[in-house]
């Protein structure tokens, strides 16, 4: 079977990331690599979709450089054939003023040859970007009688 192989090739995956090693963590991967992540660019330019090595390292280098640790926890995994999905919980500490931003990710793998060549994160962006600008969106949002 190889659904227990390809889980662990995404467990692999996470803790090279997660550890900072973005080469480790590209090598898990295809050089198509395929990435998006849903979230407003304008406030998080390195999210969004990123095709390829390359551009999937320069995303994960201005992760690297905005938060001075990373970590992790893995709520759930389910396998099938090619396609392998986790529940994490993500803690980023911020570079500028350690505080720590956290928040859940659903995230769909896809892999081709053993190595991953898709990859697509669901995120709480609302709670998240309120979280990276440390203020309180919706309550600014109502007091302007936008909401």
């Amino acid at each position: 079977m190889v659904e227990p192989l390809n889980r662990q090739r995404v467990l692999n995956f996470l803790e090279a990331f997660y550890s900072r090693d973005v080469e480790a963590a590209l090598a898990c991967c295809t050089d198509d690599v395929d990435f998006l992540a849903n979230a407003p660019i304008d406030i998080m330019p390195h999210m969004g979709h990123r095709r390829g090595k390359a551009a999937v390292r320069e995303m994960w280098s201005v992760v690297y450089a905005r938060y001075s640790s990373l970590r992790y926890e893995v709520a759930a995994t389910v396998a099938e054939a090619d396609k392998v999905a986790v529940h994490i919980r993500a803690f980023f500490r911020k570079r500028d003023n350690d505080r720590t931003v956290q928040f859940d990710i659903a995230a769909f793998y896809t892999l081709r040859g053993g190595r991953i060549a898709q990859i697509r994160e669901i995120i709480d962006t609302f709670d998240l970007v309120q979280q990276v600008l440390e203020r309180d969106v919706a309550a600014e949002l109502a007091e302007t009688g936008k909401i």
